[in-house]
């Protein structure tokens, strides 16, 4: 599961990628369009900027904007740089895999072995998705919602 963090943090991605373009967006409007806490979503979007998600300018006229097209902007890029790799098992973690207390063998236990293949669907399936897929999903739900009206005769 993601954390809070990062849904906050996709939420007001979506919200970014869904304005327009080039134009920065203040924390107190993202914040309050968003219902995130500004205080939580400041953190949030100084640590997306840090990792390049972001860009920021400062007095009249600045705020958050994408530093990158919404197709460019993968949600396994926003999901690792705030909650890390998304590992189901400690031992599949990073590049100093923890041995499970109860593990004999990295190399044959099944339930890593069977994990392994979950966690490299996952990533393979974010790795695919994008800030584009999120603002074109909410879109063609809202669609739905209020319902295409019908021009046939």
């Amino acid at each position: 599961m993601i954390s809070r963090k990062t849904k906050y943090a996709l939420q007001a991605l979506g919200c970014l990628a869904e304005g327009a373009a080039g134009e920065p967006m203040l924390i107190a409007d993202l914040a309050e369009r968003e219902r995130i806490p500004r205080k939580y979503l400041e953190a949030i979007l100084v640590a997306l900027r840090k990792g390049g998600v972001l860009t920021s300018r400062a007095g009249r006229g600045g705020g958050y904007q994408l530093a990158a097209p919404p197709a460019e902007i993968t949600l396994a890029r926003v999901i690792t740089i705030l909650d890390g790799d998304l590992a189901p098992l400690p031992c599949l973690a990073g590049d100093a895999p923890a041995r499970c207390d109860e593990c004999g063998d990295l190399d044959t236990c099944g339930t890593r072995l069977v994990m392994a293949e979950v966690m490299r669907t996952l990533n393979a399936t974010l790795e695919g998705l994008t800030l584009a897929d999120i603002v074109a999903r909410s879109r063609e739900a809202r669609e739905r919602r209020r319902g295409t009206p019908d021009f046939s005769i």
